[in-house]
This record gives structure tokens, C-alpha cells and sequence, in this order.
């Protein structure tokens, strides 16, 4: 077995604290990764407090992993020890059912999370909150050293759930894209929605979030709160991207959009959407959902980060402070993702 050590909530009743645990041996298609950053998510907190289902305990979060290849199977092809490589936020899937074969393995009905999920082998699987992971070559993604690494991170997730849905509208120029809500996921849609070539607004409910809507490239910026605001871009954006995970209305929204525009919904609030047929029917307006992305297209996005210098804004953070970090991302206290550096461990 392989020696860890990382930051596990045994319970949800308990804070996550130091836990030395081990992996699985390195089988002949895996990589052992040396973990160096690890993002964090507010989906960890939300799986560590049982929030959305029963977890498996122990359980250690994080499923923004980015690292150095320690160690590979004697079948891998695709790495070499001391290439930088990242994990996302699955590492199995069937590999045989139709998603699978198209490259949607965030869809495949027997695929496993990076932490929090049963893997195939009967074990649960451990995530980024930790010194290192074993991971078969398959979940594991090239880094490029042209960006910072800790930066890099959040794509893994971040990233890939903004990157991947506005790729399959096919966002570029002569379209207009709302962003809902400036955070962890929605300062990275501006700026891929502003790398495709889209005219992009921010929706925010913050008047003092206008300066770094723009700073990250957005062209306009609306306050929700104010009615005159939210009247002037009636019928106006073609798409508008929701990153907000907190309950809202979404039908003030759908009056933004423009005839046959789509609401794409990548916040996951813990409260259902309630909206009347007639929000859709008239304008035939669309409400969509979008989940991360494939192994391929997240190698894609990485390729298309290195190539434009895209990377998230994030505070680096030592992992004993975790707590902190957390009560402050609950506040919304964060510009823009917090980043554990594993050599405090």
C-alpha cells in the first residue's frame, strides 16, 4: 500500500483534522501523483457536512489536485516521473458505456468521484487534501509549466464546469452572455466567455463587485437590485451563465434573454427552481445544466489556459486554516478560490 496523510472529517460532526491513511499500490496503469496544491471547493464543505447526501467517512476533500508524477505503472504511457500532471473531480468511470465512448465520462451512470465516492475496486476514494494520490493515467491531466501551478488548480474544476458549457453553445463573437454571480466559478466564466469573443455583462446582486467584473474583462456590469437596471437589459443576452449555488428566482432572469436564449444553471442551490410554463413558452427560452466536462475536453481547457495565460485568482493558503477559509468562502469573503499549499501539511 501506498503511505498518506492528509485532512479527513471523520464524521459530519467533527472538524477535519490530521489523519494518516494509505492507498491502494500503484497498479501497472496508475500514477502516483506528489500533491503540491489542492483548490478548494465549496462542494467540500458541503460533502463533509452531509449536506446533499450520506458521505463515506473518513472522508478527505479536494478535487483540485495539480502535482509532480512520483511514480508510474509499468503499462503508463502517458507520464513520466517527474511531469507535472493534475486530477480533477472523477477518477473512474466504466470506460464502455455510451458516454464513456464520447467522451463524457462526467456522465457515465458508474463513474467515481476523486473523493467521497466508492471506487471500482470496493475501496472509498480519498481526495487533494493530502500529500499525494494514486490514479489511473487515464484521470490524470498534462500541466503546463508556463503558468503558475497553484493558479492552475481550480480548473480542474472551476474551470472546466465554465469552459465546458460554453464551448457546446459554441460562445464566440456576436454573442452576449450574462454572468450570474462574480465568485469561484463565475470570475472564471468571464473570462473565457471574454477569451471566446462574447459581449459579456455581470449580474450581481453587489454594487462594489462592478470594479472586478471589469478588471477581469467584462463590458458591462448590472446591479440586480435595482429594477431601472434589471429593466434595461430585458430581452438583451443570448445565453447567461448561472454560478450561483444559493436559492434564487430564476424567472427574473429568463426575462433577460433574448427569443430562444438559454438559461445555463452550473450553481447547484440546495432549494428546486420553481418556474411557470409560461417563463419558457413565451420567447421559447431554454433551461439548461451543465456538469464539469470529459477527461479530453479538460485537457483542452488546460491546453487553451497555457496557451492564453488564463488561471484563476486565488489566495494560497495553509492547510490549517481550512476552517477560516471556509467560514470566509460561506461569506463570499474570497476573490476569487482558495488554494491549500501542501507543503504545510
Amino acid at each position: 500500500m501506498t503511505k498518506s496523510r492528509g485532512y479527513a472529517a471523520q464524521s459530519p460532526e467533527t472538524d477535519l483534522a490530521p489523519w494518516d491513511f494509505e492507498r491502494r499500490e500503484i497498479g501497472p496503469h496508475d500514477v502516483l501523483i506528489d500533491i503540491l496544491y489542492c483548490g478548494v471547493c465549496h462542494s467540500d464543505l458541503h460533502q463533509i457536512k452531509n449536506d446533499w447526501f450520506p458521505g463515506i467517512f473518513p472522508m478527505v476533500p479536494g478535487h483540485e489536485i495539480v502535482g509532480r508524477i512520483a511514480a508510474v505503472g509499468g503499462h503508463v504511457t502517458k507520464f513520466k516521473v517527474g511531469d507535472l500532471a493534475g486530477v480533477g473531480c472523477m477518477v473512474e468511470s466504466c470506460g464502455q458505456c455510451e458516454d464513456c465512448t464520447h467522451n463524457l465520462e462526467q456522465f457515465c451512470s458508474d463513474g467515481v468521484q476523486t473523493y467521497n465516492g466508492m471506487g471500482h475496486d470496493g475501496i472509498p476514494t480519498l481526495g487533494g487534501y493530502s500529500n499525494n494520490i494514486v490514479v489511473t493515467e487515464h484521470f490524470a491531466l498534462h500541466i503546463s509549466d508556463k503558468i503558475s501551478l497553484a493558479a492552475v488548480a481550480p480548473l480542474l474544476c472551476a474551470g472546466i464546469t465554465t469552459y465546458s458549457p460554453l464551448r457546446y453553445w459554441k460562445v464566440g463573437p456576436g454573442h452576449k452572455v450574462a454572468v450570474l454571480g462574480l465568485g469561484g466559478l463565475g470570475h472564471m466564466a468571464v473570462k473565457f466567455a471574454v477569451a471566446f469573443g462574447a459581449d459579456v455583462t455581470v449580474l450581481s446582486t453587489s454594487p462594489s463587485k462592478e470594479a472586478d467584473a471589469k478588471a477581469l474583462g467584462a463590458h458591462h456590469f448590472v446591479v440586480t437590485k435595482d429594477p431601472e437596471q434589471v429593466a434595461a437589459v430585458t430581452k438583451t443576452f443570448d445565453f447567461i451563465v448561472d454560478t450561483v449555488s444559493g436559492a434564487h428566482d430564476i424567472n427574473m432572469y429568463l426575462n433577460m434573454l433574448k427569443s430562444r436564449g438559454t438559461h445555463i444553471a452550473l450553481g447547484a442551490p440546495s432549494e428546486p427552481y420553481v418556474i411557470p410554463a409560461f417563463s419558457l413558452l413565451v420567447g421559447g427560452k431554454a433551461v439548461a445544466g451543465s456538469g464539469i466536462g470529459g477527461i479530453a475536453e479538460t485537457q483542452e481547457m488546460l491546453d487553451f489556459c497555457a496557451e492564453h495565460n488564463i488561471v484563476s485568482d486565488i489566495e494560497i493558503i495553509d492547510i490549517k486554516d481550512i476552517h477560516a477559509a471556509y467560514e470566509r468562502m460561506e461569506k463570499g469573503d474570497v476573490r476569487y478560490r482558495f488554494v491549500i499549499d501542501m507543503a504545510t501539511l
